[in-house]
This record gives C-alpha cells, sequence and structure tokens, in this order.
C-alpha cells in the first residue's frame, strides 16, 4: 500500500488533488476500483477512466483530472518510464525465504554472501561464490566454480554452468541456461558447409560423414545489470569467454552463441538467433527472430527489424530490414517494387495478347 505522495516522490513526478489516499496496487482504466492507481497515460485512456472506479490515476501532462472524476492524480511526462518506477514499487517478486532451505545441496567449499536466500533444491557446486544478498529460486543449479554478483535474482529451473562468472543485480527467468556447450563440430574431411562456403555454389555429392565434437573449455563472462528471459541460452565459448555486456536484455527462446561478444545496453528481443564468434557493438536493437550469421561484426547503435537475417557485417548506426538485411529505405523500396510486381504482369500480359491477336494490322 502506498500514498499518492510516496509514489510521485519515488518518480519525481507531480502530483495533485487528495496525496494522502492510499492504493493497494495497478490497474487497466475501465478494469481499476476504488483501491487501485489507474494506468491512464495518455487521453485515448479518457473513457476507460469513466467505465472504472478509480479515486487516482497516472495522467498524461496537463490531464484535468478533476473533471475525469478523481480525487487525486499523478502527471507522468514521460509514461513509461513512470511505469518502470511504479511497478517495481507494487512488484514483491518471488517469494525466497530467507536463508538456506534445508533441501539445498551446497559444496562445502562454496561461498556464500551474507543474506543470501536459497529455495528449496537448489544446487550449489564446489567452489562457487554466490554474492550478497543474492536470491535464487528452486530447482536452480549453479555449477562449479561459477560467481555470482550481488542482489542476484535466479528464477527456479535456471541453470548456470561451471565457470562462468555474473555481475551485480543479474536477473535470469525460469529455465534459462547460462553456459551450456557450444554447438561446434567438426567432420574428418571437408564437409559439405565448408565446400559452400568456399565456392558459393552447389556442393558436391558425400557418402558417410560424422561429426566431431570441438570441446568448449571457455565460459561466460557477464557484466552488471543484465537480463535473461525464459528458456534463453548463452553458450560458453570455446577457449576464450562469451561475453555480455552491463546493462544488456535479453528476451525469452534468444540463443546467444559460443565466442559471442555483445556490447553495452543491447536488447535481444525474442527468438533472436546469434551464431557463434558474432561481435556485436553497445546498444544494438535486435528485434524479434532476428537471425545473425557466424563471425560478423554488428556495429554501435545498429538496429535490426523483425525477422531480419543479417548475413554480412553491419557498420555503426544503421537500421536493417528484410532477408538477407539491406538498409532500411533499400528494403522499403524492394517491398514497394514487389507490391506492385503483379499489376505490373498483368498490364505485360495484357499487351502480349493484344500484340498476338490475329488480323492485328500494326
Amino acid at each position: 500500500m502506498h500514498t499518492i505522495a510516496d509514489l510521485a516522490a519515488a518518480m519525481g513526478a507531480e502530483a495533485a488533488g487528495d496525496t494522502a489516499l492510499t492504493v493497494r496496487g495497478l490497474a487497466e482504466p475501465a478494469a481499476a476500483g476504488p483501491d487501485d492507481l489507474a494506468l491512464a497515460t495518455s487521453p485515448a485512456y479518457a473513457e476507460g477512466l469513466a467505465r472504472g472506479r478509480a479515486r487516482a490515476a497516472l495522467l498524461w501532462p496537463g490531464a484535468d483530472w478533476r473533471a475525469l472524476g478523481l480525487a487525486a492524480a499523478i502527471f507522468a511526462p514521460r509514461g513509461r518510464l513512470a511505469m518502470a518506477t511504479i511497478t517495481a514499487a507494487f512488484d514483491p517478486g518471488p517469494a525466497i525465504a530467507p536463508g538456506i532451505h534445508p533441501t539445498a545441496v551446497i559444496d562445502p567449499t562454496a561461498e556464500l554472501g551474507a543474506g543470501a536466500a536459497i529455495a528449496p533444491f537448489v544446487v550449489i557446486g564446489a567452489g562457487a561464490r554466490i554474492g550478497p544478498r543474492a536470491r535464487i529460486g528452486a530447482h536452480a543449479s549453479i555449477a562449479e566454480g561459477a560467481a555470482l554478483g550481488p542482489d542476484a535474482l535466479i528464477h527456479p529451473g535456471v541453470r548456470i554452468g561451471a565457470r562462468v562468472v555474473i555481475g551485480a543485480r543479474f536477473i535470469a527467468q525460469p529455465g534459462a541456461v547460462i553456459g551450456g556447450d557450444g554447438f561446434s563440430f567438426v567432420t574428418p574431411e571437408k564437409s559439405g558447409i565448408e565446400e559452400v562456403r568456399e565456392t558459393l555454389s552447389q556442393a558436391t555429392a558425400r557418402g558417410d560423414q560424422g561429426y566431431r565434437r570441438i570441446h568448449s573449455l571457455g565460459a561466460v563472462r557477464i557484466g552488471d545489470d543484465v537480463e535473461v528471459g525464459a528458456n534463453s541460452c548463452i553458450d560458453r565459448g570455446t577457449i576464450r569467454d562469451t561475453m555480455v555486456g552491463d546493462g544488456t536484455k535479453i528476451d525469452n527462446h534468444v540463443q546467444v552463441g559460443h565466442n559471442c561478444v555483445i556490447g553495452r545496453d543491447c536488447l535481444l528481443c525474442g527468438q533472436v538467433g546469434v551464431s557463434g564468434s558474432v561481435r556485436i557493438g553497445d546498444r544494438v536493437v535486435l528485434a524479434g527472430k532476428v537471425g545473425v550469421a557466424d563471425n560478423l561484426t554488428i556495429g554501435d547503435d545498429v538496429i535490426a527489424t523483425g525477422g531480419a537475417g543479417i548475413q554480412s557485417n553491419v557498420p555503426a548506426g544503421r537500421v536493417v530490414a528484410g532477408t538477407p538485411a539491406v538498409k532500411l529505405e533499400t528494403h522499403l523500396e524492394s517491398y514497394k517494387a514487389l507490391r506492385r510486381l503483379p499489376r505490373l504482369l498483368a498490364r505485360l500480359s495484357g499487351g502480349q495478347k493484344a500484340v498476338s491477336k490475329p488480323g492485328d494490322t500494326h
């Protein structure tokens, strides 16, 4: 339960009306009850406020809160930024009791920082280091030699592999796997894919051919304030570590291959696949289902739109789209031309019929 005054102060925002009013939760405007703070950050939500029963709301700047029938209001110049603070205030987080649950299995050589909370059936390996105030959910495992920074939140079922090093305030959603082996195999003879890479043509027929594993001797190194979504995987490096920079956020069902180096404050959205040995700069955004071929370099501040297939290096600051990914403006022109193609073909077909009509005197 929070007062309007406290919430406004936490956001650094202006409040009006009965700022001593308390709210117990957040709600969409039409569904809000009298104890909820309605989230109405643009005029489009005014109609919903009229249908709901909220006494207080988070409003757009300049809104007439009295005319909207409210007793109190908070004004948010940037609504989504205000949401970051206000949702944090109401999020209790997972229920992980303080201390170590008796069913947890912790190697005697592991080190646990002050205030760490370990849930049921957690396994922590030899020599692992768990930072102060870290919270580890049920059935998670931290392998031998791994290091987890302060204030980490590890949700249930997460797997952190051997020798992985993770910074402060890390969040891993359920089922994430950090530090599995890289997908790295080789054939005794030159493989079809190697031939295609060299010739850019059809591979010759081959008989039976087996694959031999290249073992992953590296680990994964992750900076501060990184988040990894549910069921996402970051593979360990072959010799050197796979690396993820400070502040990077990785969505659900994302694959980061072995030896990749990802910069600071990047966003990798759902179903992104990054092949091995890719270097990604700072502040890069890969939208949903973007695929990146191996051994490429993507510069700082690149944005790849949803479904883009990146098959060559991308210079800093470029926005790319399509498969193969090209400049956004080039992709849009190509798409427009593709949409015109049926009409052009129909006109061409009509012209051919006219030319070939029997008895044509032209």
